[in-house]
């Protein structure tokens, strides 16, 4: 179990829509009363990028000028470089939490699998660093982060008070894009089997080669009212825990007793 530090908490801020984001400025601002604020994140946006690392590339940091008050940092390669290099260069040590985000867009269901936003917050978790992702349901540059600051700072709170954390403590927060008055609560939530059906919608460039432009159609396939799509289509924020061991170990348990070689 990882125990909570007396002193100041240091706080790693990192996101996939790169430095320059609203939402990454939103979410400093939103804890940095809470302790010691040191940024490292994306110098583009990031998004879709998964849990890539930057293999046979140099990696480069470049300290910028960021929330008054805080350490930032710019970096060249995905959200979990960025987790990388923060802990082994620019900290030496791990953070007592790291955020990751607001995400300008949802990473609820099936999405926490495509997220750069998640990725970076799991690869803190697989070092035993308490990490959470916050998303907002909005995908504008011009969204407005007050209310969704508000529940950063509470959640964000909350697991610094807590004097133990489990080993890979992990949250995937999503919070709805609608008026502070209309948000119902907090849910904590199971995800969603929900995907986007696709298409590929095929075109030619101006020299007649063809192209393709990646669409979809988001469909919900679990109507429970205990999951994520459905807390936030009602209104309500909704806190998913997540883990990075992908065994199905009922399936696991099955292929053991029938499987006979």
């Amino acid at each position: 179990m990882a125990t909570r530090k007396k002193e100041e908490p240091v706080i790693l801020i990192t996101n996939d829509d790169s430095i320059y984001a609203p939402g990454i400025k939103a979410l400093t601002e939103a804890v940095m009363h809470l302790g010691r604020v040191v940024v490292v994140a994306p110098d583009k946006p990031q998004s879709g990028m998964g849990h890539a690392i930057t293999i046979g590339h140099p990696l480069r940091l470049q300290k910028t000028v960021f929330v008054e008050g805080t350490e930032a940092y710019t970096c060249n390669g995905t959200p979990v470089d960025c987790v990388k290099l923060a802990v082994d260069k620019v900290l030496h040590r791990k953070p007592d939490i790291c955020l990751s985000g607001i995400n300008h867009g949802a990473n609820h269901s099936i999405n926490v699998i495509y997220s750069g936003t998640m990725s970076a917050a799991m690869e803190a978790a697989i070092e035993s660093i308490p990490s959470i992702g916050f998303s907002l349901l909005d995908y504008s540059m011009e969204a407005d982060f007050d209310p969704a600051k508000k529940i950063v700072e509470k959640i964000t709170a909350k697991v610094l008070s807590q004097k133990k954390t489990p080993t890979h403590f992990l949250l995937n927060v999503n919070i709805p894009a609608v008026d502070e008055e209309l948000i119902k609560g907090i849910k904590i939530c199971k995800q969603a089997y929900a995907k986007y059906e696709e298409d590929f919608i095929e075109r030619k460039d101006p020299h007649g080669r063809k192209y393709y432009w990646l669409t979809g159609e988001f469909v919900n396939f679990d109507k429970g009212k205990d999951t994520d799509v459905w807390a936030l289509a009602n209104n309500y924020v909704s806190v998913v825990p997540v883990q990075f061991d992908l065994t199905n170990y009922q399936l696991k348990e099955q292929l053991e007793k029938n499987w006979k070689f």
